[in-house]
């Protein structure tokens, strides 16, 4: 059955894609299909990095839970306590007859556990229009030119209230660092890349990741065709929402740590209460809406199937998926397509990415979902 994984794999309509799956902690399936830049023909390979965006949420949030369990960071206090600027973010509470935004305190402060479950009120300019007009209204930068003060966008609702995929966790990798004297990058290193064994991963690119980077690519009406993304000159804080290098083994060797309950060999980097605590849903009864496009980068974020939860950091399946996942899995994913899940009850993981433009784009959901159902008809 694994040559039949394979063969997905070998047969995409993507420029490239790699991935692994891990049953019961060993490696059962490792391979790649494609090139990695469109036209070129060096082929895309199990080892090949990727840019996985927001599968770094997770990581952060692992830090930020790391650093909760001993005691420097507490999941309900306000995060003013360790950077005061958040405390003097504001809620746009409209727009004026003039264009312009009208702010108010908000009613309950930012709490790390809201950051890292997205009900803090941050938001993404990608999934909320009303984010870009504030931005351009108050002089603000992109969260993607990576200055700090994109981070002061305002709320777009009071902490703890509604649910809004955001930037929650890039002030969240912030507290980190805050409280570590580190940068997020050296934190996660030395508490996670390191004692995992993940040599590929991390914030900024060596020269030999650089010699393996997978290129990212557009659809576009002529076809797949390569493309860069814009590079912030002088970057003013490594992005804990988004900003990782990584490739599909060493990201399965962070997801099998989750699904070991913390554990690594004779290493327990997180408690098995931090960890249940991550998967456990803390919405309540707040909803999981449809969050509308701005760019042509992504879709809508139209989060597929239904019961669906959030944890700190993980979106949860709250039951069984068509293709076989179990009730009770984590997953996420990244912008430019690339995805994971970790099945505690059939112990499994699953890595799987590509490098394209846009989210949620239709043939990589159908060859993804190709991909896990034959995953599942292996496991059985």
């Amino acid at each position: 059955m694994t040559d039949a994984i394979g063969k997905l794999l070998q047969q995409t309509q993507l420029a490239g894609v790699a991935a692994t799956v891990l049953v019961d902690g060993e490696v059962v399936f490792e391979g790649a299909g494609g090139v990695r830049v469109a036209g070129e023909p060096a082929p895309m390979t199990s080892d090949s990095v990727f840019a996985i965006f927001s599968m770094t949420k997770a990581i952060t949030g692992a830090a930020a839970m790391q650093l909760v369990e001993r005691g420097k960071l507490d999941l309900d206090k306000p995060a003013s306590t360790y950077i005061g600027a958040i405390g003097d973010i504001k809620v746009l509470d409209g727009f004026d007859a003039d264009g312009h935004a009208k702010l108010r305190a908000p009613k309950n402060p930012v709490t790390l556990r809201n950051l890292l479950s997205h009900t803090s009120g941050c938001a993404y300019e990608l999934w909320n229009a009303d984010v870009i007009k504030a931005q351009a209204d108050l002089g603000l930068p992109s969260i993607f030119a990576l200055e700090k003060a994109g981070l002061s966008t305002p709320l777009m609702f009071d902490p703890g209230t509604t649910w809004e995929y955001g930037t929650g966790i890039d002030w969240a990798g912030l507290l980190v660092e805050a409280v570590t004297e580190q940068t997020l990058g050296a934190y996660c290193s030395e508490q996670f890349f390191q004692p995992l064994g993940m040599t590929s991963t991390g914030f900024a690119p060596t020269d030999d990741m650089l010699s393996r980077l997978a290129s990212l690519h557009v659809r576009t009406p002529d076809g797949i065709v390569p493309m860069a993304l814009p590079a912030p000159a002088a970057p003013e804080f490594e992005m804990g929402g988004g900003g990782l290098l990584s490739t599909v083994g060493d990201y399965a060797k962070f997801a099998q740590m989750i699904l070991d309950k913390g554990r690594s060999g004779n290493n327990q980097l997180l408690s098995e209460a931090t960890v249940a605590e991550m998967s456990r849903n803390q919405l309540g009864d707040i909803p999981i809406r449809v969050l509308p496009s701005t760019t042509p980068l992504t879709l809508d974020l139209d989060i597929p199937g239904d019961e669906k939860g959030w944890g700190l950091t993980f979106l949860l399946n709250l039951t069984g998926t068509p293709q076989g996942r179990s009730a009770g899995s984590l997953s996420w994913a990244g912008v430019a397509n690339s995805y994971y899940w970790i099945d505690p009850t059939k112990r499994v993981v699953g890595v799987w990415a590509t490098q394209l433009f846009p989210f949620y784009d239709p043939t990589v959901l159908a060859e993804l979902n190709a991909f896990e159902s034959a995953v599942y008809e292996f496991v059985g």
